[in-house]
């Protein structure tokens, strides 16, 4: 049994929170709210994130963060990444060093284009550090329905200790060394379900999406090789697997922000419609910023930002996407192994 604290209390951290209980080990959550935990703790039920799944009286929610942190084995990060740095600085002075860090979050820090392991490794040099990601909404984890993940971490160990915590007959973990290509899977693919609602909105078909996923994950593995990333990983669970689950789930606040704004609602409308974070908002920009710093090109990316940020018209963007210039489908592969085709 390992002594678990959760910080951040939305539905994945309530739902993992709940598999951590189920597999026996003991778990605190931390929520910033203190109305939400005394709603919790009334109800015994995230009534806000995660309605309808009654919490275990063994868990302990709180807002207290050193009851959360005191004596812990394991700290999973579940705030929305752009709190992390935030949320780290504020107790960094609480951790011990032999506490494991496991991020569920998936993003890119707007302001430095860093992943999270790499702002956890700035504030937190000496502790171990793991990533979980996959195609995983918590609401089917929180009832109990079979869902695959994968747990990356530099060290073997490190992986393999959360693939034990994590495991059960409903929720199985695969291992992997590639911490870069798990979190810009699991972070780049919002960007893309972004897309995805978008052309949903627009009332196009399954010709679209279908289109929109296959030449997405090329832009995300694209990336992902330069920036240090297996390309593998990329057609794996953190990638086409996550993309898969995100582009196609109304449980997807990306893709159902998509939906929104591909019917005519505003950024800010759409936002205040989903009412909890749409990560791939605040990604799509980091995603564009990196793919200028590192001269990849990535059409898609491109349009969703000049639509989010720039207030351009949806339906120009899928023309400029449908008129671009003629070119082979695996146009990286023939230009490295086929030249003379």
């Amino acid at each position: 049994m390992a002594k678990i604290g959760v910080i951040g209390g939305g539905s994945w951290g309530t739902a993992l929170a709940i598999l951590l209980s189920n597999n026996n080990h003991e778990v605190d959550i931390w929520m910033r709210d203190k109305h939400q935990v005394e709603q919790i703790r009334e109800l015994k039920e995230n009534k806000k994130y995660l309605p309808g799944i009654i919490i275990p009286d063994r868990i302990m929610v709180t807002d207290d963060i050193s009851r959360v942190i005191y004596n812990k084995d394991l700290l999973v990060l579940s705030v929305p990444s752009h709190a992390v740095r935030g949320t780290l600085n504020s107790f960094k002075n609480l951790i011990r060093e032999d506490q494991v860090i496991l991020n569920v979050a998936k993003g890119i820090e707007n302001d430095t284009l860093l992943r999270i392991s790499q702002i956890v490794k700035e504030i937190l040099p000496n502790n171990k550090y793991a990533v979980l990601s996959g195609p995983s909404h918590a609401e089917e984890v929180a009832r109990n329905m079979p869902t695959t993940v994968v747990s990356a971490s530099t060290e073997k160990k490190t992986a393999k200790y959360i693939q034990d915590i994590f495991m059960s007959s409903y929720f199985r973990v695969y291992t992997s060394p590639d911490v870069i290509g798990v979190e810009l899977g699991g972070s780049l693919k919002n960007v893309i379900a972004l897309g995805a609602g978008i052309s949903d909105g627009l009332k196009y078909g399954d010709n679209t999406k279908a289109a929109l996923m296959t030449r997405g994950i090329i832009e995300i593995a694209r990336l992902g090789e330069k920036m240090g990333a297996n390309i593998a990983t990329f057609s794996g669970l953190a990638g086409i697997g996550d993309l898969i689950v995100t582009c196609t789930s109304m449980h997807s606040r990306n893709r159902r922000a998509g939906i929104l704004i591909g019917q005519g609602q505003s950024l800010e409308e759409a936002v205040k419609s989903i009412g909890m974070v749409v990560e791939g908002i605040k990604t799509t920009k980091s995603t564009y910023e990196l793919a200028k710093k590192n001269n990849i090109i990535m059409p898609i990316t491109e349009e969703i930002y000049e639509v989010l940020y720039r207030g351009k018209d949806v339906k120009n963007s899928v023309v400029n996407l449908m008129l671009r210039d003629k070119k082979h489908e695996m146009e990286d592969v023939l230009e490295e192994q086929m030249k003379d085709w």
